[in-house]
């Protein structure tokens, strides 16, 4: 059905696809017109991302090539290949990223009155107010490990910061290394009386300058900072754990020392140092980085939280109450009368909460069922949870454990809930439960009624300021009985439901996304409009890819709105001509999945938890769910018209796999989020002034 389509020239790498959203993210942080703080914001994501891309994704290819796996990807390249490319990449783009923070950060930084200096730059009495820091405070915390005949290479903890050092007495050179302590600040600040600036140093040059003090007896010849990165991906035999809580919090120390993957070392670091480092840790020299400044950009993000330098951030925002919800008295009556969308963080996700802590306190709620994939540290959801079931309510919560680097947040709150009362189950064996809905079934004087909260994102109050996702609240009979099946299932025994409403991965999902594609492909085939515009995370599923390809053949208009890993190549003759293809990297994490089939005039409208990537249709709990709210629709309409009209964000993919910058036609820009944020505000000022001004015109895609 799609030999057509299998050619690999056709479709990107996953893993290079992720690289170039990095990409993005650095030209975030290299873009002059983002203010100064959130450009350092940027670079420390993009040392954040790069982690956890290489303690999973590099990781997980190399142990295939370890096991002499040769199969080639849909790209046509071999798990070899691929990581030749990655590293290729990958030292370019570090060096890009340095370039950046040595060459234009550190001098921006210095025009306003910042400064991050050398101790060799101190005066006589900073290094003595340094020295007595050390003193007091670094020097209790430090573990130095010398290595000898006796005292083997120690265990180096993963993405840990460490000092290595060469020792030297009575003509014999010893190796030693230090832990940089996480547990102090990084950029430590001196004081610097009668200036206006503020002078910092780095904790490492503050231990390397002292560092002769740690080894006395000994003469320290060089020391140089270096950090190691372990495999970190979980392996988990779900069948023969017997308590799943207690083998995932197993596996979460081991990811502490897994396989060292990537060596991370200054530039100028001595070759004899170096030559110990790798040959004890089995290091590749594509796998060895020298970087020119401090090792792990992440500690620019506490940079970021420096008091006094509002004016160098983006303007504070305060997310608006959901315009369905202005005058909101009760919300269980709200909801009854029509169904409510939220935007966030344009819109507050604090309804959500409210709401479940209302459901918590009032006498007529029976019981709250809900899933958390990941929360925040001081969950206000889990408070209410455990408020509720503390009350006598029937609470069940099904806490995800294997949300990657989430897992040790995830295993507290289960054990907290289950203190609390809460019947806590951890999902289907094999499968992540990543689908974000809560059931809220309440007695009223006609029966009992369900209240139901879908998402595209997760119960986190925290990321929900921060990450770009839809929900809908709703109280409508079949999607509550569609809600309650799925517990059933995850709860259970029972067989996967015939959902009315609701469609669910791994069972139905992968078909209805077909299906719709082949609906819009057939109504192009007879000559009719068809058009698909499709909003996620990321794409990346063969079978998907190549319907899209197919449809697209067939004459169906595609725009595509895809943040991160793309596989599919727009304007290749006779396949994809009719796809556009665009990523929006902004002050907001683009989070939301928005699907819209034209459907010969029907307009079938979805929002998801779910990507188009394998992982979500086969070994994941997903929720896909219709809007059928007309209103709700033509607001949704309405967003989707706006990103696709983004020039400012957005970068348009080209058939080569490059993302370039959008044409500005006169005076006209359009800037996505700034556009939403503002349209937030007005909704209030508009709604106080009794005015139906803003209300969306129907618009047609």
């Amino acid at each position: 059905m799609y030999k057509k389509y299998d050619d690999p020239s056709y479709f990107d790498n996953r893993e290079l696809s992720w690289l170039e959203f990095n990409q993005r993210v650095l030209d975030e942080a290299m873009n002059n017109q983002n203010p100064l703080f959130e450009r350092i914001k940027f670079l420390s994501i993009v040392s954040s991302n790069l982690d956890e891309f290489i303690m999973v994704r590099v990781a997980s290819l190399k142990e295939q090539v370890n096991v002499g796996y040769e199969k080639k990807d849909i790209a046509g390249l071999t798990p070899k290949k691929q990581l030749d490319m990655i590293a290729k990449r990958t030292h370019e783009l570090v060096e890009e990223q340095y370039n950046h923070y040595q060459h234009e950060i550190v001098p921006m930084f210095k025009k306003k009155n910042i400064h991050l200096i050398h101790i060799d730059a101190l005066t006589n009495e900073q290094e003595d107010y340094l020295e007595d820091y050390f003193n007091e405070v670094i020097y209790p915390v430090l573990t130095p490990l010398a290595v000898d005949s006796s005292r083997p290479f120690p265990l180096i903890l993963n993405k840990s910061l460490n000092v290595a050092i060469l020792l030297e007495r009575t003509g014999e050179e010893v190796f030693a290394t230090v832990q940089v302590p996480s547990v102090l600040p990084r950029t430590i600040e001196i004081p610097n009386q009668g200036e206006k600036f503020k002078v910092f140093v780095m904790l490492e040059d503050v231990i390397r300058h002292f560092m002769q003090r740690l080894f006395v007896g000994y003469t320290a010849l060089c020391a140089y900072p270096y950090r190691i990165t372990r495999n970190a991906d979980l392996s988990i035999d779900e069948q023969d754990a017997d308590d799943l809580l207690i083998e995932v919090e197993k596996s979460v120390k081991k990811r502490k020392w897994g396989e060292a993957i990537r060596l991370e070392i200054d530039t100028t670091m001595d070759g004899r140092l170096l030559g110990i480092l790798q040959s004890s840790l089995a290091i590749h020299d594509m796998d060895i980085y020298h970087i020119h400044g401090p090792l792990d950009l992440t500690f620019l993000m506490k940079l970021y939280d420096l008091k006094g330098f509002m004016k160098l951030k983006y303007e504070a925002y305060t997310p608006s109450t959901p315009r369905d919800l202005l005058g909101e008295e009760n919300i269980f009556d709200r909801i009854r009368r029509r169904d409510i969308f939220m935007h966030h963080p344009y819109e507050s996700f604090s309804p959500v909460v409210s709401l479940i802590k209302k459901a918590a306190k009032d006498s007529r709620v029976l019981a709250i069922k809900q899933t958390l994939y990941r929360v925040s540290g001081q969950s206000p959801i889990i408070k209410a949870l455990a408020e509720a079931a503390e009350s006598g309510k029937q609470v069940t919560v099904l806490v995800e454990l294997k949300a990657r680097f989430d897992e040790e947040n995830n295993i507290q709150w289960a054990r907290r809930l289950e203190k609390s009362g809460c019947h806590v189950i951890y999902g289907l064996v094999g499968l992540k439960t990543h689908a974000k809905v809560t059931l809220i079934v309440r007695m009223e004087n006609n029966g009992i009624r369900r209240y139901i909260h879908l998402g595209t994102g997760n119960y986190n109050d925290m990321t929900a300021k921060h990450y770009t996702d839809m929900g809908i609240l709703t109280c409508n009979e079949k999607v509550g009985a569609d809600a309650s099946a799925v517990f059933n299932t995850l709860s259970g025994y029972s067989e996967p439901p015939k959902l009315n409403k609701l469609i669910m991965a791994p069972n139905g999902l992968r078909k209805k996304c077909m299906e719709l594609i082949e609906q819009e492909e057939k109504h192009a085939l007879q000559g009719k409009k068809a058009k698909i515009v499709a909003k996620m995370n990321s794409l990346c599923d063969p079978e998907i890819m190549k319907a899209l390809y197919k449809a697209a053949s067939a004459g169906v208009e595609m725009e595509l709105i895809i943040r991160g890993i793309c596989g599919i190549k727009p304007d290749i003759k006779d396949i994809s001509e009719s796809i556009t293809i665009r990523s929006i990297v902004g002050r907001y994490l683009e989070h939301s999945r928005i699907f819209y089939f034209y459907n010969d005039g029907h307009e079938d409208i979805y929002l998801s938890s779910a990507d188009w990537m394998p992982r979500n249709f086969n070994r994941r709990v997903e929720l896909f769910f219709p809007i059928e709210d007309e209103r709700i629709k033509e607001r949704l309409k309405h967003i989707l018209i706006i990103l696709l009209q983004d020039n400012v964000k957005a970068k348009l993919k080209t058939h080569n796999g490059d993302y370039i910058k959008i044409e500005q036609s006169g005076n006209h820009t359009m800037d996505s989020q700034d556009y939403f944020l503002n349209l937030a505000k007005k909704s209030v000022k508009s709604y106080a002034a009794d005015s139906e001004t803003e209300a969306f015109i129907p618009i047609r895609i």
